[in-house]
């Protein structure tokens, strides 16, 4: 096995400081513009109106659907692959947000609803079907709103756990997409008939740019740099590989891979073209530290896109997006490291093992495993070769409470973890597997110590 060259430890600290920035940055935008819009109904007479029943309906259902339009907006963003925002938030942090975000967004634009069809209606709750029909045929653009609106129900319904535990992945995803048919449904009825959109030039510039770069946000990143990048970078699997019992790692090259910017831990959205489901995406992460000429992904069998990879042949082209995540060397601020994966969670760890530099000792990795672990052999080259700390953890979960495996006797996981890696509080952490056993890690790494800002996390749900 050849190693990669590792990244210089010498940047340690300095993009961490850079993505801080741009979390302030991003936050305060998001704040002012609420506030600003805040404004302009308050000095519209927003907060006089609330005197009256009808007026205060109407009133609160224009205040409700500015804030919607922003946070809206603020959602195309979280979706659009910024990346600035995926440097600064990192998948994790950018999946919170853009879910409370998206429920908040959706729960004001139905209270819009609600309230300016009630105020409408002269606070006369039987006369808003009445009013609704009529606002629906006589408004320029709310008939294309109400269009939007049931784009997003359909969306939001699939959100909720519960039934995002019954929807494919791949049916999942398409879904979603749905979200930009809503959003962009809701522009002309908005700059048609809302006051507030265009009483001024000062508002229409503010939403005219909200919108305009909301929608270059999605054309670039989303649609035009996969582009670009495909065309250039031509990628075609060369080989799969079996690992394991349902896991397998797909091998890719390419042309000039070397000006692809792309870090060990980060993964990338793939479309195995030639193949049924093809115009889905699934998201893999690199299990190999890239160098410039190849590309490896290790994929388990959990959907029908990936079965479907495990059968991959040679020379098929992929189409792919990315690279995405921060499980990188990017917020890394400590020269000692610790590295600790669940099952095929192992595979950004294994890239990190091999691309991150660090002296020997100063980089640990712990991997929870049934069965066979994967990359075993590889690891024993890279804790041999780098100095690597391995800590094999077999078994299965020896409860609902712990996420150790049942090899490791009565001790509790924070003493357990303590003894094995004395200075955790003192390292970056960098944690990958599925979302419940992650939760636990967390809460251990938390009560030995660790800062919030040092624990690096990457979760498998979607």
């Amino acid at each position: 096995m050849t190693l990669a060259a590792p990244a210089p430890v010498r940047t340690l600290g300095r993009r961490a400081r850079v993505d801080e920035m741009t979390r302030l940055a991003a936050v305060g935008a998001l704040w002012l513009s609420l506030l600003l819009v805040t404004y302009w109904w308050v000095a519209d007479g927003g907060v006089r109106d609330l005197a009256g029943w009808a007026s205060g309906l109407t009133s609160l259902g224009r205040w409700t659907g500015l804030v919607a339009s922003v946070l809206l907006l603020a959602q195309v963003l979280l979706m659009a692959r910024v990346p600035w925002l995926e440097a600064a938030f990192g998948q994790d942090r950018l999946a919170r947000g853009h879910r409370l975000v998206g429920f908040t967004s959706f729960d004001l634009m139905l209270a819009h609803i609600v309230l300016i069809t009630w105020g409408y209606a002269a606070g006369d709750l039987a006369r808003t079907p009445a009013t609704l029909w009529d606002l629906l045929t006589a408004y320029p653009g709310v008939l294309l709103s109400a269009g939007g609106t049931v784009a997003l129900v359909l969306v939001v319904v699939t959100s909720v756990k519960a039934a995002r535990r019954r929807v494919r992945y791949e049916s999942w995803h398409l879904l979603h997409l749905y979200a930009y048919l809503g959003v962009g449904l809701a522009l002309p009825h908005q700059l048609w008939t809302g006051q507030q959109f265009t009483s001024s030039t000062g508002r229409t510039v503010f939403w005219w740019t909200a919108w305009g770069v909301a929608a270059a946000a999605v054309l670039t990143w989303r649609v035009g740099l996969p582009v670009v990048r495909n065309l250039r970078h031509r990628l075609v699997v060369t080989s799969v590989v079996p690992e394991a019992g349902g896991v397998a790692s797909v091998y890719l090259t390419g042309r000039d891979l070397h000006r692809l910017p792309i870090e060990a831990g980060q993964f990338l959205g793939f479309r195995f073209l030639g193949r049924p489901g093809w115009t889905r995406a699934n998201p893999y992460s690199l299990s190999a530290a890239p160098d410039g000429r190849s590309l490896r992904v290790t994929v388990q069998a959990v959907g029908d896109g990936s079965a479907a990879a495990l059968s991959l042949r040679p020379g098929t082209r992929v189409f792919f997006e990315g690279p995405y995540g921060r499980l990188t060397a990017r917020p890394r601020t400590r020269e000692q490291v610790a590295l600790i994966g669940a099952g095929v969670g192992i595979t950004p760890l294994r890239a990190l093992a091999e691309g991150l530099d660090y002296a020997p000792g100063d980089a640990v990795l712990l991997h929870r495993f049934t069965g066979r672990p994967l990359f075993d052999r590889e690891l024993a080259v890279l804790a041999r070769e780098r100095g690597l700390g391995l800590l094999q953890l077999p078994g299965r979960r020896r409860g609902p409470g712990s996420w150790l495996g049942d090899g490791v006797g009565p001790v509790d996981d924070l003493t357990a973890l303590r003894c094995w890696v004395p200075d955790i509080a003192e390292r970056d952490v960098y944690v990958c597997g599925p979302e419940a056993w992650t939760h636990l890690v967390r809460a251990t790494l938390t009560d030995a110590g660790l800062p919030e800002d040092r624990l690096h996390l990457e979760t498998f749900a979607w």
